[in-house]
């Protein structure tokens, strides 16, 4: 362990693994809001956040836990595709509050290319929200709108019955067929996109005008 006189002791939250204040302070010096995903073993979590003097003010914010309980999802709610529907949610509610632009914030989650993180930012960035960002970084449409996962349940359902059953207990448990992952995707995105009408269409009167 690190020690001597210059020796200095991390702050608390960097200990934990919890805040890089180095790239924290570069965003804030920005002036800039900030799309802050975050990621648990069962939830994604997307919020839009201004600093201030006082402390971080959320302007927005989308919990995937939102998905089952308002928008009727029944996938999983850790994986790409709810990254990307809670991504599109967050940024959905931010320009209704009057946030056009902001820099993407995946705190301490390493950037791997196609990561459930930048699921989220490609859901941002589909709703309108201007985010500075790199075109490969993004995972492919398919795979947010879990083909891969379609594909490997029709096969499994042939080959291993018993198997597909224990692998897609939970899908099936709420009543989806894993087959039919991609096409309910696009009812909750539907969904989702048709609460907030309004606000799609004053940002593309918005950029028409521009």
């Amino acid at each position: 362990m690190a020690h001597g006189p210059r020796y200095k002791v991390p702050r608390r939250r960097r200990r934990e693994g919890k805040t890089n204040y180095y790239k924290r302070y570069v965003m804030v010096l920005s002036g800039k809001p900030r799309l802050v995903v975050r990621k648990t073993n069962k939830y994604i979590w997307v919020q839009v956040i201004k600093a201030k003097p006082e402390g971080d003010v959320t302007v927005a914010a989308a919990h995937s836990r939102e998905l089952v309980k308002k928008y009727g999802w029944l996938g999983g709610t850790k994986n790409t595709s709810a990254a990307y529907l809670t991504g599109l949610l967050a940024a959905l509610r931010a320009l209704k509050a009057g946030v056009n632009y902001a820099v993407l914030d995946i705190g301490l989650h390493r950037p791997v290319k196609g990561a459930r993180v930048f699921a989220a930012l490609k859901g941002a960035l589909d709703a309108g929200l201007e985010v500075p960002y790199s075109e490969e970084i993004l995972p492919d449409e398919s795979r947010i709108r879990g083909e891969h996962i379609a594909k490997y349940a029709a096969l499994l359902a042939q080959e291993n019955p018993e198997l597909y059953e224990r692998r897609f207990s939970l899908y099936l448990k709420r009543g989806l067929q894993p087959e039919k992952l991609p096409e309910h995707f696009e009812e909750v995105k539907n969904k989702i996109l048709e609460e907030y009408r309004d606000v799609l269409e004053r940002v593309k009167a918005e950029e028409a005008v521009q």
